[in-house]
Parts: C-alpha cells; sequence; structure tokens
C-alpha cells in the first residue's frame, strides 16, 4: 500500500506535495494529505478505516454522508442567528465518485475536509474548556434530533449497551484464565466484588428504553474531548469529529460517557488512585453548555437518567476493561500485562467518586435544566 497512490485517487485540484501521519486514534490509520496548485493549498484528512472494527465500512460511510448533509442543511439555515460559524467535516469524493476508495489489498480509505485553525485538547483545561465541550455536545445532538435513526445502519452492534458488556464479563469469569488471575489476586476479587455490588446498574438505561421512558436517537458514540475542535482564534467550539461512531442509540450513552471522561482530570492511565475523582466545577461548566442547546429537545423523562448515565458509562468502562483483563487483554490495546486492571481501577474509583457526589451532581443538573 503506498498512501500517496491512495491520496491521488481524491477528487482534490492541485498536486500532492506530501503525505504525513496525523492524530493519535486507536481505532484508524490517520494521514494528513496536502495538495497545492499554482495559488492555493488544500489540506484534508485522509483515513483507511479499520475493518477489524467496522466490518461493514460501507455502512459507515453512507452514515456519515446521509449525517453531514443533514447536518450542513441545518447550518446553512442557521447561519445568518448562530453565535459562531459551527462547522462539521465534509466527504471528499473519490475521482469515481465514490464515498471511498478500495486499494489492492480491499481496504477501504476516506478523505474528510480539515477543520483548519482549530484544535483538539488531549485533557480538559479548565472550566471555560469544559463549557465549550458541552456546548459543542449539545449543538450536535440539537442538529441531529430531527434526523430519523432508521436511516442510519447501526455499525458497532452492542456498543455502549452495557447489560452486554455484563453478560460477556460473566461469561469470562467461566473461563481458566479468569479463575487463575482470581484466585491470586486480591485486588482482582475486590474489584469483582465491586462489580456484584452494582450488577443492577447495568441495567438502567436499557430497561428504561423497554418500559418507553427512553427512545432510541442517534448518537456521536465517542463524544471525548479529544474529538472537540476549539477555535484557535476565538476559543469557542466550532466542531465535532470522528464520525465513524455515529448510529442509533440512547443519547445517555454519549453524555455519560462524556463527562465521565471530562471531568476526571486525572485521565484513565493513572496509577495513584488518590488523584482520581469527578471534577463537579468541570461537571458545572459542562452541563451549562450542553444545556445551551439541549434544553431544545430534553424531555422530562430524558432528564431524569441523566445522572444515571454519568455513574453507569464510568462503571461500564470500568467493566470492560477489567473483563479484557480476566480474558488475556485481547480488546485494548495494553504496553504492559496489568494495564487492563489499572484501568479498570481508575473507572471504578471515578464512579465511587461520581456517587459520593451524586447531591452535587443532581444539584448542577437541575440547576442547569431550570
Amino acid at each position: 500500500m503506498n498512501v500517496n497512490e491512495v491520496a491521488n485517487q481524491f477528487a482534490v485540484a492541485g498536486k500532492l506535495v506530501m503525505v504525513q501521519p496525523a492524530g493519535t486514534g486507536n481505532v484508524n490509520d490517520t494521514y494528513l494529505a496536502i495538495f497545492r496548485t499554482t495559488f492555493n493549498e488544500e489540506r484534508f484528512i485522509l483515513q483507511r478505516i479499520n475493518r477489524r472494527v467496522f466490518q461493514r465500512p460501507e455502512w459507515v460511510m453512507l452514515n456519515i454522508r446521509i449525517l453531514t448533509e443533514h447536518v450542513h442543511n441545518r447550518l446553512e439555515a442557521e447561519r445568518d442567528t448562530a453565535d459562531r460559524i459551527w462547522q462539521l467535516p465534509r466527504i471528499i469524493e473519490g475521482k469515481d465518485g465514490r464515498d471511498f476508495y478500495i486499494d489492492e489489498q480491499g481496504d477501504f480509505w476516506r478523505a474528510m475536509t480539515l477543520i483548519a485553525s482549530a484544535t483538539a485538547h488531549e485533557t480538559t483545561q479548565n472550566s471555560e474548556h469544559a463549557l465549550e465541550c458541552g456546548t459543542v455536545l449539545g449543538h450536535f445532538h440539537n442538529l441531529i434530533s430531527d434526523l430519523d435513526p432508521n436511516r442510519l445502519h447501526d455499525t458497532l452492534p452492542g456498543f455502549h449497551i452495557t447489560p452486554g458488556y455484563l453478560g460477556k464479563y460473566l461469561e469470562t469469569l467461566t473461563g481458566s484464565n479468569a479463575e487463575r488471575i482470581l484466585n491470586g489476586s486480591l485486588e482482582s476479587r475486590r474489584l469483582a466484588r465491586f462489580i456484584e455490588q452494582r450488577r443492577n446498574l447495568a441495567y438502567c438505561l436499557e430497561r428504561a428504553k423497554e418500559q418507553g421512558m427512553l427512545k432510541t436517537r442517534l448518537i456521536h458514540g465517542d463524544p471525548k474531548v479529544t474529538n472537540i475542535m476549539i477555535d484557535a482564534f476565538t476559543g469557542k467550539g466550532t466542531s465535532i469529529i470522528d464520525l465513524d461512531t455515529v448510529k442509533p442509540g440512547l443519547i445517555h450513552y454519549d453524555f455519560g460517557d462524556a463527562l465521565r471522561s471530562t471531568c476526571n482530570p486525572a485521565g484513565e492511565e493513572v496509577e495513584n488512585l488518590n488523584d482520581v475523582y469527578f471534577d463537579v466545577d468541570l461537571c458545572d461548566a459542562y452541563i451549562k453548555g450542553y444545556m445551551t442547546h439541549a434544553r431544545l429537545f430534553l424531555t422530562d423523562t430524558d432528564r431524569a437518567f441523566l445522572f444515571d448515565s454519568i455513574r453507569l458509562l464510568a462503571f461500564e468502562l470500568g467493566l470492560r476493561f477489567f473483563q479484557d483483563y480476566l480474558a488475556g487483554n485481547v480488546y485494548f490495546k495494553v504496553r504492559y500485562p496489568e494495564q487492563n486492571l489499572i484501568r479498570a481501577r481508575v473507572q471504578f474509583k471515578l464512579c465511587e467518586s461520581i456517587e459520593a457526589r451524586e447531591r452535587q451532581i443532581r444539584a448542577v443538573l437541575q440547576g442547569a435544566m431550570g
């Protein structure tokens, strides 16, 4: 595979100058491609879609096509009344008119426009940054709230369905590797007790959906801080990127995952659990930004489950890390054997911190919705 040859398969004016690796994502291979004419330069994002994660890459691209056309139409209609220039990447077609290129090895490649003069940060910088991240997600959810979720494919079946992860964990417990680890590790047995004590938590959102209290909408699927673009000149959020995981689901999974990741200043890889806590000030800022737009479409029942979603998503990710550790580290990439155990410890400590601050977090939610 020659990335230069791949870049030349897309309908971009000018001559290719260079292609270089870009981004820190763990799923797709990402590159920055630069083309120039005698009077202009165009940069775009070139990606090889990971077929082990996305088994139907054509569905991913069809979802992105439907989503971006809908959002761009909404943005154009709201342009004159918006408080900023909102953006969303656009698909760059191949020279054959398709939304992707398939190379000789059968790999799917796609090209997307670059959100220029904007930066995505690895961690939450401060309360102002948290507010802008919340504003971007709330605005995105509002833009897609009138798009029929049945028009998009579920490209990741089971993704963010917590009971499914619990079932996989319980199955893993019956294996010899898990039995060996649990017999030899007090810390692993402690985490197993933590999960057992909270098993019913896994069902809170899916049960509400089954009872008709929550409805399926479209979700981003991965609204972490690294996917929020902040304008380099104004400091305002301008776009959410990485649209591969957009699919039908409960927006509470987006909301909970965003708060889980944004409000833990220590990050996911810290070894000292004393550094792990849920920052209510960052939570307050994020929710204020989110509600600026989300109050336009959230129902009273939606609001009733927002706290549960924050607690659940910390539990869910910890459950996934611990299950993978017991299974022999077969899903998440690790640099050393105990890394997924440490990651699980961090998420469960965060879950405890969220539980301890329930009254404060609910007060923040109530104030923002008020």
